[in-house]
């Protein structure tokens, strides 16, 4: 009886820590899939065990008391010491357990890691994973998730970020279209093209820097079609919509079938750095830490990718 009253207590400690992030009743019921009534009682049965009031609600807000404070810095850290408790006595042979919850962007997530991570999951047969695509800043305690892929995007500081590779850019066009243009041989003569723009990276300036010297270009560019999906960049420059700056890897194909021109391959976007993302916590669980350990062992490796010019290690910023 006691055990299950111990196992009882971390459920609410958990419970609790989930309506503090997640900053409402009804998202910890999301979060958690149950119901807002059971993540009432489990709230309230948590205070009575405590003797405390630990939240204070109205229809449209929630405070934390004094000691619901308390309460939930108190409760992350006997959470944690329960995860690393399971960790230690659940596995064997380094075999994690439980879901891990990752969020790619959608070009990454269904073509360059799918494989990687069937292997990892023939790996770790005891291990689950939710593969989440979508290319927009993820939220963590919103989102439930536990590590997110980033392709160029904002260190944000309050997360850990691990530099893990980077992806080559290269500019590109059809031969059709180019044909109503005089020949590109300086960076400046860009502007006079249409363009299709990746919003999420570029809109109206393409910056070239120079393979061979320190030289700089900042090139003004008029988008006829703004996307933030690479997939419809890649497709609209394919159908004679304009230029594009794209990732090297999806126009392999089409540069080798001359479907696509790469035009001054001399000038070089700048490459777009791949991180993998989580947030703070005093306790990584282990299934965590094994997919961060594949990630950097194969993501230099994929197709398309490069060792990224400065050496791999874990950074709040830059």
């Amino acid at each position: 009886m006691k055990r299950n009253e111990r196992i009882d207590r971390v459920e609410l400690m958990r419970t609790f820590i989930r309506i503090v992030e997640s900053g409402s009743l009804s998202a910890a019921a999301r979060q958690m899939e149950t119901t807002q009534a059971t993540i009432s009682r489990r709230l309230q049965s948590l205070e009575e065990m405590l003797g405390a009031k630990l939240l204070l609600r109205s229809t449209h807000a929630m405070k934390l008391t004094d000691d619901g404070e308390r309460c939930y810095q108190h409760a992350r850290q006997v959470v944690d010491s329960w995860l690393a408790l399971e960790d230690a006595l659940q596995i064997t042979d380094e075999q994690p357990v439980g879901t891990l919850r990752v969020r790619a962007p959608h070009a990454f997530g269904q073509q360059q890691l799918l494989m990687p991570l069937v292997g990892f999951l023939a790996r770790f047969p005891q291990l689950s994973v939710e593969w989440m695509l979508h290319d927009r800043a993820v939220d963590f305690i919103s989102d439930n998730v536990d590590c997110a892929i980033r392709v160029g995007a904002d260190v944000d500081p309050a997360t850990v970020s691990v530099l893990l590779a980077e992806v080559p850019r290269c500019i590109v066009a059809t031969p059709a279209l180019l044909s109503g243009y005089a020949t590109v041989t300086e960076p400046q003569q860009l502007s006079m093209l249409p363009w299709v723009a990746i919003s999420t990276f570029y809109q109206h300036e393409v910056v070239l820097h120079h393979h061979g010297d320190q030289q700089t270009a900042n090139v003004a560019i008029a988008a006829r079609l703004s996307t933030d999906s690479l997939y419809v960049a890649k497709n609209a420059a394919l159908a004679g919509v304009g230029a594009a700056v794209v990732s090297s890897w999806t126009v392999e194909e089409e540069l080798a079938s001359g479907q696509l021109v790469e035009l001054l391959p001399a000038w070089q976007v700048t490459p777009l750095p791949v991180h993998l993302v989580y947030p703070w916590a005093r306790y990584y669980p282990k299934r965590l830490r094994k997919f961060l350990d594949l990630m950097r062992e194969v993501m230099p490796q994929i197709a398309g990718m490069r060792q990224p010019e400065k050496d791999i290690s874990d950074k709040s910023s830059g």
